[in-house]
């Protein structure tokens, strides 16, 4: 199954044009390096969505919190490796 995980944008690599951009993100304690190139105004501190290394939308902290809990109820934290905070 082909999940969007919320995510907080931590920081942004400002050294590159708007496609090439990218952000560190954390979510469940896990940080990664992801594309933002579809989120040209993504800021550090929005929650973003995030699916195969590429954040696809901003989201509020109430939308990030819900899809966890979503996630934590089914199950698929669990199958997808990540801790269920």
């Amino acid at each position: 199954m082909c999940l969007g995980i919320p995510a907080k944008l931590d920081s942004i690599d400002e050294t590159a044009d708007d496609f090439f951009r990218t952000g560190k993100i954390s979510f469940g304690g896990i940080s990664r390096t992801v594309s933002l190139a579809m989120l040209t105004d993504a800021k550090p501190g929005d929650y973003v969505l995030v699916h195969a290394g590429v954040a696809l939308s901003v989201i509020t902290e109430q939308e990030a919190a819900t899809v966890f809990e979503y996630l934590k109820m089914s199950g698929e934290l669990d199958e997808e490796g990540l801790p269920d905070t």
